[in-house]
């Protein structure tokens, strides 16, 4: 009786593992590197947005190195995310990349515990011996999105659904307009906050708010599609984020400042694998290709693919920068003097909490 209570004991306890290790998780073959790779995100995995993105550049390393990885989806931006990361330990993991700005105090205080695990954080700014940062200029495609929205707007209205109240949302609302009045001095973009990374409700008011305002192009700091199809319901433009979604709203999406995430997790897991991996802040942009710009469809305006390469090629080759002064903010005040080019610690930084001229809309504290 006692062998058989200690065998049934050991089979539930197996079965709870492969319950534990398999809910929300996948997993690939191993190429016996024994290097176990997790992933913690803030959205579902197939969210058709940011997730995904990632999700993307997952799928891609484990085909590129035969490795195995797990993911834990749609963990809040809270304590959540503690247990999380130590699940993914306790799974075995040795190597843990965290993708949302709301998860780097909890990556940073687990990773000091754990010395010989390899942690990533996406989008924040601290880092440690084990534990790097990574984002990339977002702001380079978000400025050429906004050269197409500039071009196709007819009531000079073009509004911005946004997330939070932080630099990385904040400096892509100032490069996006930047980017409008470069062809458009007379549009203005107009901003809506939602206060939450993926909530296609939320989305979706925020969306139809701005186009009751009378704007005609929507675009977007947010992770669903509800933005892009709100603005195909009334007949006008979108666009999108994180993904090349033309499916989702066909008749009004023009393009898209996309992610393509893969190559980096390749590179750095390669790394630890060779053993030559270092800490580090990684922040590549169009150049590198961790960013890019979505092929422009069929209603973008005429002309914009080529204005839109003719500026893609001068941020690549340097000799144009998204925040080269002078740049004034709502007030009117120089923020960017002529002749002064922000550097990329000022434009992610805590230092750009103010919006540039033509941009409708408060900087509040976040909800």
């Amino acid at each position: 009786m006692f062998k058989k209570v200690i065998s049934s004991i050991v089979v539930l306890t197996m079965i709870a593992a492969l319950l534990l290790t398999g809910c929300g998780s996948n997993s690939g073959s191993s190429n016996d590197s024994k290097v176990k790779v997790g992933f913690i995100y803030v959205g579902p995995a197939g969210d058709g947005g940011w997730t995904e993105a990632h999700n993307n550049g997952r799928l891609y390393l484990e085909k590129q190195l035969n490795i195995k990885t797990l993911y834990r989806e749609s963990v809040p931006e809270g304590p959540e995310c503690e247990k999380a990361i130590r699940d993914m330990i306790a799974q075995g993991c040795n190597v843990i990349f965290t993708t949302s700005f709301g998860f780097m105090d909890y990556t940073e205080k687990v990773a000091k515990e754990f010395p010989n695990i390899k942690f990533f954080h996406c989008s924040g700014y601290k880092k440690g011996e084990n534990f790097a940062n990574y984002f990339g200029r977002m702001y380079e495609p978000r400025y050429l999105s906004g050269i197409v929205a500039g071009m196709k707007t007819k009531a000079n209205k073009i509004g911005y659904v946004a997330a939070f109240e932080i630099p990385e949302v904040i400096n892509g609302i100032n490069a996006f307009t930047l980017g409008v009045q470069s062809v458009n001095p007379n549009a203005i973009v107009k901003v809506k906050w939602t206060h939450t990374w993926i909530d296609s409700a939320k989305e979706k008011d925020a969306a139809v708010a701005l186009l009751d305002e009378g704007c005609d192009v929507i675009t977007q700091h947010n992770d669903s599609t509800a933005p892009q199809i709100a603005a195909e319901q009334r007949g006008v433009w979108a666009i999108g984020y994180d993904l090349d979604t033309p499916k989702a709203a066909p008749k009004a999406y023009m393009t898209a400042p996309i992610w393509n995430w893969g190559p980096y997790y390749v590179d750095q897991v390669k790394a630890i694998i060779d053993g030559t991996w270092k800490t580090s802040e990684y922040h590549g942009g169009l150049k590198e290709g961790i960013i890019d710009l979505a092929p422009l469809t069929d209603v973008a305006p005429a002309g914009a693919k080529e204005k839109v390469a003719e500026m893609r090629k001068k941020i690549e080759d340097g000799t144009f920068h998204v925040f080269a002064g002078p740049i004034k903010d709502q007030a009117g005040n120089i923020k960017v003097e002529a002749g002064k080019v922000l550097e990329y610690n000022e434009i992610m930084g805590t230092g750009m909490n103010w919006f540039v001229q033509g941009v409708e809309g408060k900087i509040e504290q976040s909800k």
